[in-house]
């Protein structure tokens, strides 16, 4: 099956999906045979000022495939909403992408509750609502076999025939900010790490039910590229080169996790920076220190620590000063 057919019939909701990175993802999946909901209420990055015509451009120009949806998926019936109207317009939900975010970003000493709770509600929860939404109909296809024929080799499972779903896919769209961290982004890159968090939980939940969900943190050319501050020579060229790097190297790996040949491909983190694909590593112990009796006294446990531990800290740097390099564009 080529790229220009390689999602038939899918069908797939795109958050933030008008602008930048979303709109690079819904130009892939469309461009592979994907019918595409551009859920995207087309605010500033701020969260504010909401345009409904950026989604209802996009959709007018990627044709019958494609429609909008215009209200804050923010609110959880806006993300019953856009599930309705992928199955009313077109038959079915296989894929969801949560990409749409929004940032406002502040010191940890200068805190905005307001900020936080909208940064939080928009870039996390609403992507749980979708996903929430979205999955019990998922299911339901995969005891369907949707996407398969009976008898198929798609269909076959342990060397008898039946019918096994293939099509479901969940991506959710997070950030180095997560991990590493950078100034004044306590709300977005808490986010962004619930993020992460809720793909392993949904890839396990979702196992048996043969739908895959990932995470890809994405470096290129955004409205959140554009809004960095640099606070020091590093995060400057950083913000130089990434202005390089075009969107579409994101909607091409995107487009690889949701084909069939990614099938087994679920609960990893991966990024993309131009041509370059990474697979990150995630959280799990890398040394120990057992104590020595009942429990440690704090001046061994001290000792202890220097000696086993220190060399293996993790060092205090931002993803902006981590990624400094040339990207290969």
């Amino acid at each position: 099956m080529s790229d220009t057919n390689a999602l038939e019939g899918r069908v797939a909701i795109i958050t933030g999906g008008a602008r930048g990175i979303g709109l690079a993802i819904s130009e892939m999946l469309a461009a592979r045979g994907a019918s595409v909901i551009i859920a995207d209420n087309g605010c500033d990055i701020d969260g504010r000022d909401p345009d409904p015509s950026v989604a209802q451009e996009v959709a007018g120009k990627l044709g019958e495939q494609a429609r909008a949806y215009t209200s804050d998926m923010s609110v959880p019936a806006a993300a019953r909403e856009a599930v309705d109207l992928a199955m009313e317009e077109f038959g079915g939900i296989d894929i969801v992408v949560n990409n749409a975010a929004i940032l406002r970003d502040t010191l940890i000493f200068k805190p905005s509750v307001d900020d936080w709770d909208t940064v939080i509600r928009n870039n996390l929860s609403a992507a749980y609502y979708l996903i929430g939404a979205a999955t019990p109909i998922m299911r339901e296809q995969s005891k369907a076999g949707r996407g398969t024929e009976d008898g198929t080799e798609d269909g076959t499972e342990n060397g008898t025939e039946g019918r096994k779903y293939t099509w479901g896919r969940i991506i959710n769209l997070v950030s180095t900010a997560a991990f590493y961290g950078n100034y004044g982004q306590a709300s977005y890159a808490s986010a962004k790490g619930g993020l992460t968090s809720l793909m392993r939980i949904t890839a396990l939940d979702m196992m048996r039910s043969g739908i895959t969900c990932n995470a890809v943190a994405p470096f290129a050319h955004t409205r959140v590229t554009e809004m960095i501050e640099p606070a020091n020579d590093e995060q400057a060229a950083y913000k130089e080169r990434g202005l390089t790097v075009p969107a579409t190297h994101v909607g091409n790996l995107v487009g690889y996790l949701c084909s069939p040949a990614a099938q087994d491909v679920s609960g990893q983190l991966f990024g993309v920076r131009g041509r370059e694909v990474m697979l990150f590593s995630q959280p799990r112990p890398i040394a120990n220190i057992v104590a020595v009796g009942d429990e440690w006294d704090s001046d061994t446990l001290a000792r202890t620590v220097d000696m086993e531990l220190r060399g293996d800290f993790a060092e205090l740097v931002t993803d902006l000063e981590i990624f400094n390099t040339d990207p290969k564009i």
